[in-house]
């Protein structure tokens, strides 16, 4: 295959899984949207399925809506990485936010943007890690209950490693539970426990459970067209996932939730929910037997979509104690660190069928940017070990290219003997590519590694959060989104008519190829627009490295004929 196929090849199978892409986000299903409350004052329709057991129709969280508890106080908890705020109705996480991930990046005009928010309590982004107890015995504070807390504010102190947030409820039986957050250090884990003290004449018991409910948010707004359709938070997975040690990681997006219900007992396994770079996360103690389920809360506000661990029934005598216990992860998917807080917890950046090779890519640019410090840099560092380690194929390809040309005079001489019977004219072409010992497959080597690679580059540019935002040089802010002034994809189109310029047209070639030929570096311009600047920096340092292979090999061959043509004449 000649380097005209090659690149065509390449152009359709890019266009080919950017159109499928760009079909499952427009036109597969799509989850409900929320819809305004028709009437005011209106109540839910269904049972509250927020509250595990709960049969009757009831307000199903804290809400405005007309039945519904009101919110009790609001509690802030802020360490040197995370801001969160606490509901004392239900003693539920409402609000966290990433200080070290602002939702726009750092500017002069702008230094300190907001952070992310993945918790939130406004109604059109509602989400909120939920836990509590229940009971079919005695009294028990599920996640609406009123809590009391002795502060309404919380910092971790410069040298202080913990903090603990104590939240009390008591039931005139005598039942008390004491709800504590313990939030560290660096760290995007809060520790969960809930203590039981029966205080009650007779033993309690009853189930603890941990839970993850939100809206599907409005769609985002964008400013102009590029930031649109460059938005790779379209592509990203949205829903729920789980893991199990015998099943491992599976995950449901929020249109499923319906016709693919959730009811799985599971030992030493987590839920979560995930979208484009975060990820939240209950994590019960890895030796708890649990029961994993999902459910749509229908509310007047729309759908609310839930995901629930209910932990193994405790047993608490009068007078004793009882505790459970449990993580929440609230954060960014870093890879390393979510492999080392509970296994499989890695598996929510999930580079879907691209995974066998995006995940070593992954690995080895963190390795190259430890080393650079630079994303950017890391990329070109990434693009030189490629070409080095496929030099061989690439040379294999260069050099069949250089030889097919010098052979154009005698395939022209054989089109014009054979003229429309193709048979023989590719029998002919075959014995002499036989003859000068020439592969014309040699080109397609290369490609059937670079695609690959093309396409889980691109994932990782996509999923992977250590990129978001990542600067590189000059004007290249985030080389997760597409390139503001358009600087790259022209840049890359000018490697593309270097390369065609060196590479004249191949013997053989119709003119339908021809053509399509001369639209291939426009083709690329369009396509390039929209993609991570990361990508583009990638297939410009690469079709550098190319061309500077092929202007090598070129003129190796024609040193050599040129040698060989002068050892003829003088013999």
């Amino acid at each position: 295959m000649n380097q005209t196929r090659t690149f065509l090849l390449f152009a359709l199978v890019a266009v080919a899984y950017l159109l499928w892409n760009a079909w499952e986000k427009d036109y597969g299903p799509q989850p409900p949207v929320p819809a305004a409350a028709a009437v005011a004052g209106a109540t839910s329709t269904a049972a509250d399925t927020s509250v595990p057991g709960a049969s009757a129709p009831a307000p199903a969280i804290p809400s405005s809506a007309a039945g519904a508890p009101q919110p009790g106080q609001l509690i802030s908890v802020t360490t040197d990485v995370l801001r969160l705020t606490i509901d004392t109705r239900g003693g539920s996480l409402v609000r966290s936010e990433l200080l070290n991930y602002p939702v726009t990046p750092r500017t002069r005009k702008n230094p300190n943007p907001a952070p992310i928010r993945l918790l939130d309590d406004s109604a059109t982004h509602f989400f909120a890690a939920q836990d509590g107890l229940i009971s079919a015995t005695g009294a028990a504070p599920d996640h609406r209950a009123l809590f009391q807390a002795g502060a309404t504010s919380y910092t971790l102190d410069k040298g202080q490693d913990a903090l603990n947030v104590d939240l009390s409820w008591t039931d005139p039986s005598g039942v008390r539970v004491t709800k504590r957050y313990t939030v560290h250090r660096g760290s995007y884990v809060v520790d969960l426990s809930q203590q039981i003290d029966n205080g009650s004449a007779k033993p309690w018991t009853g189930n603890a459970y941990r839970q993850l409910q939100r809206v599907v948010p409005p769609p985002p707004v964008h400013n102009n067209f590029l930031e649109k359709f460059s938005d790779q938070s379209r592509y990203s997975f949205f829903g729920v996932a789980w893991y199990s040690p015998e099943k491992k990681f599976d995950k449901l997006p929020f249109d499923k939730f319906e016709k693919e219900p959730l009811n799985l007992a599971i030992t030493g396994g987590w839920t979560a929910m995930e979208q484009h770079y975060f990820v939240t996360a209950w994590l019960p103690p890895a030796n708890e037997a649990d029961t994993f389920s999902t459910a749509v809360i229908k509310d007047q506000d729309g759908p609310r979509y839930l995901i629930r661990d209910m932990g193994p029934a405790i047993t608490v005598a009068p007078g004793q104690l009882g505790t459970t216990t449990a993580r929440l992860y609230v954060g960014p998917k870093l890879r390393e660190q979510l492999a080392a807080i509970a296994p499989g917890l890695e598996l929510t950046l999930d580079y879907g069928m691209f995974s066998i090779v995006a995940s070593p890519l992954h690995w080895i640019l963190n390795q190259l940017h430890k080393f650079s410090g630079n994303w950017g840099f890391a990329i070109i560092l990434l693009v030189l070990l490629i070409n080095v380690a496929i030099y061989k194929l690439s040379e294999a390809q260069y050099v069949s290219a250089a030889r097919m040309r010098k052979l154009k005079p005698r395939m022209d001489a054989l089109k014009e003997r054979y003229g429309d019977d193709k048979q023989k004219m590719q029998q002919a072409m075959m014995e002499l590519y036989k003859k000068e010992k020439i592969n014309p497959v040699a080109g397609c080597l290369p490609v059937l590694i670079t695609i690959p690679i093309f396409f889980a580059l691109y994932t990782v540019l996509r999923e992977s959060v250590e990129l978001r935002q990542a600067p590189f040089i000059g004007w290249i802010h985030d080389l997760s989104a597409a390139d503001p002034y358009f600087v790259l994809p022209a840049l890359y189109v000018l490697v593309m008519l270097a390369t065609q310029w060196m590479m004249p047209q191949q013997p053989g070639m119709d003119p339908t190829q021809a053509k399509m030929m001369k639209f291939m570096p426009l083709m690329f311009a369009v396509m390039f627009a929209f993609f991570p600047a990361g990508l583009v920096v990638y297939y410009i340092v690469n079709g550098l490295c190319r061309l500077a292979q092929q202007w090598w090999v070129t003129r190796r061959i024609d040193r050599a004929e040129a040698a060989k043509g002068q050892a003829i004449a003088k013999s």
